[in-house]
């Protein structure tokens, strides 16, 4: 009964009734109807808040998106190329064990990947020992021989990570893929955080959810640490294509965090080896770079010619250790997906330890037996272009035509070098609302990690999803979205 001077509170029907938790692992259900602990406080919510108060929460949510900027740029589409980033309401939550298991599995993955990127680029010794093919490497189209024996300031190649992974069927969390170029993302995890905050603040209190907020001090010591030459007080810039970049809105958002300068090429300029900074007061020499710009374009003198985005002689003074990158030139041989394959072998030869966080069983096509393993169950695999990104170069059996396979094949056949295949995995779903009733769909998470003087990793990151029905691609770019991740104290 209500108390004296109260309106009831009339509850609608649960936003649950058409919810289907059987097809696979379901984040918030153990069984159909059998909530996990730790989602109790989320499902008590939203059985109890009318339907209208979450559309309005969801309206909230969608106008501070909106507000904010908050975008992403999705090219060859016709209606345009600027959208808002989609978000769910609800957050994805993890508990601390699970937590505590990616940290360690994490930590471990970018030690070795680094000491990898060190031996390939140096001695080679992992290379002559034949735990990565030797032409595996050499033929990657990240790798540069202008690397070869480079010092990298504490030897250190990968400043900034982002590792996808994904829940199996049994639970347990596996590595789908490295991403250890210009990861992205980041800006999103951010942000989704406060406005959740904002949306929930009464369950997000009573939940014990980790910050995340620190993020861009953590990024900024990271990057003061790889300052050359132990300068204490290192100019630090971010590096950015212009605002027609994809993440543009990200790098903006996390030069903001930092208190630093947001730079394109043009405002930057190479004299004797040093690298300076057109200011309105004359040139301020630049210490450390933070770039979002990819390797071929950093360096129209070394790398590709044509390109307006980097800046002439840059490399000549990074290679004198004038200034550092972050992330290293030619890291991106460690994310190929052939490269993955081998990342067990190299944590074990790299660290005596068995990996953590096991990798997804891939099949490497330029080794006949399972090219013709591959070729013979196409409508069972998910084939991916190595040196592609965000849902692109990839076919997915079990969701594909006839057609499709065929001209896989032929593409296969042509250059297996340039692809790799994994069993169709079914990734584990959680609830999304979706105009006043609570969906599954698939979702994977992507931590950011960072390398300076220590590994430091922010409990949470960017659960990506995949918002259509029964769809596998979780890339904005393919029509994801993303949601807030809480991981409990």
């Amino acid at each position: 009964m209500a108390s004296p001077g109260t309106q009831e509170r009339q509850i609608g029907p649960s936003p649950f009734k058409t919810y289907d938790s059987n097809s696979c692992y379901d984040e918030m259900f153990s069984a159909p109807g059998v909530v996990r602990p730790h989602y109790e406080l989320i499902y008590d919510l939203l059985c109890d808040l009318p339907a209208d108060e979450l559309r309005r929460k969801k309206q909230a949510a969608d106008l501070s998106f909106l507000h904010q900027g908050i975008t992403f740029t999705v090219y060859g589409r016709d209606e345009g190329t600027e959208q808002i980033f989609p978000h769910d309401l609800l957050p994805r939550i993890i508990t601390k064990a699970e937590w505590d298991v990616i940290e360690r599995g994490l930590t471990q993955r970018i030690t070795a990947l680094n000491l990898f990127l060190r031996d390939i680029y140096n001695e080679g010794r992992c290379l002559a020992d034949n735990i990565v093919p030797r032409e595996m490497v050499y033929t990657c189209k990240h790798f540069r021989r202008q690397m070869r024996g480079i010092a990298v300031p504490k030897n250190i190649y990968i400043a900034v990570v982002g590792t996808d992974l994904i829940r199996m069927p049994d639970g347990k969390f596996v590595v789908l893929e490295d991403n250890l170029r210009v990861p992205s993302g980041v800006s999103y995890m951010l942000t989704s955080r406060e406005v959740m905050k904002r949306i929930f603040p009464e369950v997000f209190r009573k939940c014990g959810v980790r910050p995340i907020d620190h993020y861009g001090q953590a990024l900024l010591s990271t990057l003061r640490a790889l300052a050359p030459g132990n300068r204490s007080e290192p100019h630090i810039v971010l590096l950015t294509p212009g605002v027609y970049n994809s993440a543009y809105f990200e790098h903006a958002f996390l030069a903001r965090q930092m208190g630093i300068e947001l730079v394109e090429g043009r405002d930057l300029v190479v004299h004797d080896n040093m690298v300076y900074m057109r200011t309105t007061a004359g040139l301020r020499r630049v210490d450390v770079i933070y770039r979002r710009v990819d390797d071929d374009f950093i360096d129209g003198l070394t790398f590709r010619s044509d390109s307006i985005l980097g800046v002439a002689g840059l490399f000549n003074a990074y290679r004198a250790g004038n200034v550092t990158l972050a992330n290293a030139i030619g890291t991106g041989v460690a994310d190929d997906k052939a490269i993955y394959a081998y990342v067990p072998q190299i944590i074990r030869y790299f660290l005596g330890e068995d990996p953590i966080l096991e990798n997804v069983e891939t099949f490497v096509l330029t080794d006949d037996v399972q090219r013709q393993h591959v070729l013979g169950q196409l409508d069972k695999m998910v084939v991916k272009a190595v040196g592609e990104s965000g849902g692109y170069g990839m076919l997915i059996g079990p969701h594909s035509s006839l057609k499709d396979r065929e001209e896989f094949r032929r593409r296969i056949e042509a250059d297996p070098r340039n692809y790799i295949a994994q069993p169709t995995i079914s990734l584990s779903r959680a609830p999304c609302y979706f105009d006043g009733q609570v969906e599954p769909r698939h979702v994977d998470l992507r931590p950011y990690i960072l390398y300076g003087d220590k590994v430091t990793i922010v409990p949470g990151g960017l659960t990506r999803v995949a918002l259509r029905k029964g769809s596998l691609v979780v890339n904005s770019s393919q029509g994801g979205g993303s949601k807030d991740t809480w991981v409990l104290h």
